[in-house]
């Protein structure tokens, strides 16, 4: 049943997570949605995952941890703990700092669990008397969804909790759309499954629940509670490890450069990278200054072994005019990953080992 207004509480607010596995498509396919009126005045709640965020640089800040994006919407850019953030945003709300807005998107990291996001939205006192939890949307990419669900117990969970499906990528040489589509469904029943241009007002409105899910659905919100009730009181949920790590397996790291990047050198090394380690990329992201043009930057993504055309900006949108790369790896040393880096800039050139792991082409490495 739907949450009404009762005498002297506010409306409780429609709240939408957005989810799904690194570089699925989320910010794509939300900047495309927060064109559309139905999301007018709506406040994105934006959580990456490394101390290092390149996604703000492209919008404009309005207000400390506030930013306005492209469609005029607001962005909270997550600095503690998810329940700390949706609770100052009310404050701020409620006293007049910011204007009222009428829903609020929270797009997680590609590596989130989705339960305890769940759990703190349905079960939290105080949150879930002031939002309404409409429903989950997960996107995932019909390239590398199949291996990603195999590989990844997060991204499974975030297609198994979904109350929307968006399957995106199935244009791109490779993709599997429709066996992707049959596997979500057998997951998933009770989602619907969409392609990538879904109106927004499909994806809006209704309450989340875990009917039509699959058992396991109720087993993860439940093992959430538990852990909720065994850490209560501990530091109020939060975590003070390594932000560029999320497992033995995965983190985070930047590549940087004061000088402009030769077009030919970043070109070989996205190539080189993608063909030789494609499997342990898991999200590639960034801002380059390229020798022939170093006043227009290049927007560069990439996953696995999809790096999609460098996208030129007008202009820098900071002050720091540095070519920056946030790689997110799994199974793959920082250290190794920048000295390739450092010898495609013409630094020293790597050590012997160095070229064996690359590449059976001592060639391709510049000095080689």
């Amino acid at each position: 049943m739907l949450q009404t207004e009762q005498p002297g509480r506010p409306a409780p607010i429609p709240l939408t997570v957005l989810t799904g596995f690194l570089g699925a498509g989320k910010t794509t396919l939300l900047n495309r949605l927060l064109g559309d009126p139905a999301l007018a005045d709506t406040v994105v709640i934006v959580n990456e995952f490394g101390e290092i965020g390149l996604d703000h640089l492209l919008i404009e800040t309005v207000d400390e941890g506030m930013i306005l994006l492209g469609a005029g919407c607001l962005c909270c850019t997550v600095r503690g703990d998810l329940i700390s953030t949706l609770e100052d945003l009310l404050r701020r709300r409620d006293n007049g700092r910011i204007n009222p807005f009428r829903r609020v998107v929270i797009e997680t990291t590609g590596l989130a669990d989705p339960a305890p996001i769940l759990h703190a939205l349905i079960y939290h006192p105080y949150l879930a008397i002031r939002f309404q939890l409409q429903g989950v949307v997960t996107v995932i990419d019909a390239v590398n969804g199949a291996g990603t669900l195999d590989a990844h117990g997060e991204a499974l969970r975030q297609a198994a909790v979904a109350d929307h499906l968006v399957v995106t990528k199935a244009d791109l040489p490779g993709a599997e759309a429709e066996a992707l589509a049959q596997r979500l469904a057998a997951l998933n029943p009770g989602a619907r499954i969409h392609g990538p241009d879904v109106p927004a007002e499909h994806l809006l409105g209704g309450l989340f629940g875990v009917d039509g899910k699959g058992d396991d659905v109720r087993a993860w919100l439940g093992a959430e509670d538990h852990a909720q009730g065994h850490h209560h009181g501990h530091d109020h949920g939060h975590h003070h490890h390594d932000v560029n790590r999320h497992d033995a397996a995965i983190r985070a790291f930047h590549l940087t450069s004061d000088e402009p990047v030769p077009r030919p050198a970043f070109e070989m090394f996205l190539d080189l990278l993608r063909s030789a380690h494609g499997p342990k990329l898991l999200r590639l992201k960034g801002l380059v200054a390229l020798a022939d043009d170093p006043e227009r930057p290049v927007v560069v993504h990439g996953v696995q072994h999809v790096v999609h055309a460098p996208v030129t900006l007008p202009a820098w949108p900071d002050a720091d005019r540095r070519s920056r790369l946030v790689l997110i790896v799994r199974d793959l040393d920082p250290a190794f990953v920048r000295r390739i880096w450092d010898a495609f800039l013409g630094k020293p050139v790597l050590d012997a080992p160095d070229r064996a792991a690359l590449t059976d082409n001592p060639l391709a490495i510049p000095g080689g």
